[in-house]
C-alpha cells in the first residue's frame, strides 16, 4: 500500500513542477522522497485511528479475527485498485481507495447496517467541494498574477514589485498550513510548542514568516539593476522557480505527515490487536517506529520505481504548464485545505490539486476561444477519464476488498 501511495498520490504535488520544467523528473523524485519520508517519520504521529474516519460502525465488530481480516482486505483491495489506476495513468485518491476497501470489507462482514452511509455521502460531496474549490482558487490566483504582472506594459518592473508579495503570501499560507496540519503531532507533544497549534498563534507566526520572506526577497531584488528584470514571459517564469520548488517540498512534507496513515493504519491496527493476544480490537493503535519506517520506505520506493509515470501525466498530459501556473496550483492546494478546514468542509488533496489544474486549463481554454483561436489548451478526454476513475474508485476498491475478505475468512 505504501508503494502504491508513493507511485500515485505524490504525483499531484510534483507533477506541476515537472510539467513546468522547474524541476527535472530526477530532481522531483529526490525532493519528494526526502520530504515525504521526513514528513512520515518526523510528523506522522504516534497514534492512528484504525477505523478510518467513522466509515463503519466499530461496535459491530467483536471478533478480533474478523477485525484483522477486515483490515487486511481493506489494504489489499485499495492497493490492488491503485495499482491498476497507476498502470492506466489515472491519478486517484488513496484515501478514497482505503474508504472504498473498508466499505467493501465491512459489507462482506456484517451487511449494509455496518456502514455509516451519511459519512459516505459526506465523502462523496468532498470530491465535488475539493474539485470546485481547488479550481476556483487556482484561477483567482492566476487572474491576479495576470493582472498585476503579465498584462502590464513593463512586466519586469511589475514582477520586481509583485513577486515578493506573492512569495510572502505563499510562505505565510504554507507556514500556517504546516503548523496546523503537517507539524501538528510534534507540536502537540511538546509542552513548550503545543500553543502554536492554536489557529490564532499559527496565523500570527505565519504572518511574521510571510513578511520576513517578502523583505528578504525585496532586499535581494534591489541588488539587481533595473535591466536585470526583463519583460519577456520566459524570464518572469524563472522568478517563480525557487518559490515553486519550496512549495512542492513543503506540500510533500505535509502529505507524508498526513497521508502515511492510509498505508500504515491497518497494519498498526493488526499489530496492536495481535500484541494484546487478540483479547480485544484496537480502535486506536500506537505506531511502532518499524511500522512508520516501513511506510516511509515503501512510499519512497513507490515514488522511485513508478512515480515518474503519474508525474508526467499530471504535469504534461492534461494541460501545458509553466512555472507561474504550477505556482498557482501549489499555492491553491494549501489555501484550499486551510479554507476548507476553517469552514469544516471535508476535502481531498488529490481532487484539490487536479481541480486546480482543470480550473486553470479550462480558464485558459476560455481565453483562447475568446481570441478566436482553435487550439485545444486542455485535454478534455484525459480530464473525463480522470473524473471517471474517481467515480469508480469506491465501488471497485470495495468489491476487491469484499472478495478478499470472503477468501480470508475461509482460512
Amino acid at each position: 500500500m505504501a508503494i502504491n501511495l508513493g507511485a500515485n498520490d505524490i504525483a499531484n504535488n510534483m507533477g506541476p513542477a515537472v510539467g513546468s520544467k522547474a524541476l527535472t523528473i530526477g530532481g522531483a523524485l529526490l525532493i519528494a522522497a526526502i520530504f515525504e519520508a521526513a514528513g512520515a517519520l518526523i510528523a506522522g504521529g504516534d497514534v492512528v485511528d484504525t477505523i478510518k474516519s467513522g466509515i463503519i460502525n466499530k461496535d459491530m465488530i467483536t471478533d478480533p479475527r474478523e477485525f484483522i481480516n477486515i483490515m487486511l482486505a481493506t489494504i489489499l483491495g485499495a492497493a490492488l485498485w491503485i495499482n491498476v489506476a497507476t498502470f492506466f495513468k489515472a491519478p486517484i485518491s488513496t484515501t478514497n481507495s482505503i474508504v472504498g476497501g473498508l466499505i467493501g470489507a465491512g459489507l462482506a462482514s456484517a451487511g449494509p447496517s455496518i456502514v455509516k452511509w451519511a459519512k459516505i455521502g459526506e465523502i462523496a460531496s468532498s470530491w465535488v467541494i475539493s474539485l470546485i474549490m481547488g479550481g476556483i482558487i487556482s484561477v483567482l490566483i492566476f487572474i491576479s498574477i495576470r493582472k498585476t504582472i503579465l498584462k502590464r506594459d513593463e512586466r519586469g518592473e511589475a514582477a520586481k514589485h509583485w513577486v515578493p508579495i506573492y512569495v510572502g503570501i505563499m510562505m505565510m499560507i504554507f507556514s500556517i498550513y504546516l503548523l496546523l496540519k503537517g507539524l501538528k503531532p510534534i507540536l502537540n507533544s511538546n509542552e513548550f510548542l503545543h500553543d502554536l497549534v492554536n489557529p490564532t498563534n499559527a496565523v500570527f507566526l505565519g504572518f511574521i514568516i510571510g513578511v520576513a520572506s517578502y523583505m528578504i526577497l525585496v532586499v535581494i531584488y534591489k541588488k539587481h539593476k533595473k535591466s536585470f528584470f526583463k519583460d519577456d514571459k520566459k524570464f518572469i517564469n524563472t522568478l517563480f522557480n525557487i518559490p515553486l520548488i519550496f512549495a512542492v517540498a513543503l506540500l510533500s512534507f505535509a502529505h507524508g505527515s498526513n497521508d502515511v496513515a492510509n498505508a500504515i493504519g491497518p497494519l498498526a491496527a493488526i499489530n496492536e490487536t495481535i500484541k494484546n493476544g487478540g483479547a480485544e480490537i484496537a480502535k486506536a493503535a500506537g505506531v511502532p517506529f518499524w511500522i512508520m519506517l516501513l511506510g516511509a520506505l515503501g512510499l519512497s520506493m513507490g515514488l522511485a520505481i513508478f512515480g515518474a509515470r503519474l508525474i508526467k501525466t499530471v504535469g504534461n498530459e492534461i494541460t501545458k504548464l509553466d512555472q507561474i501556473i504550477a505556482f498557482c496550483v501549489a499555492l491553491s492546494a494549501a489555501v484550499t485545505v486551510l479554507l476548507a478546514s476553517a469552514l469544516g468542509l471535508p476535502v481531498s488533496s488529490t481532487q484539490i490539486a487536479l481541480g486546480a489544474i482543470f480550473g486553470i486549463g479550462l480558464f485558459r481554454q476560455y481565453l483562447s476561444n475568446k481570441k478566436g483561436e482553435e487550439k485545444e489548451v486542455i485535454d478534455k478526454s484525459m480530464m473525463k477519464g480522470i473524473l471517471l476513475s474517481w467515480i469508480v474508485t469506491l465501488p471497485i476498491a470495495g468489491t476487491i476488498s469484499a472478495i478478499t475478505y470472503i477468501i480470508l475468512m475461509q482460512f
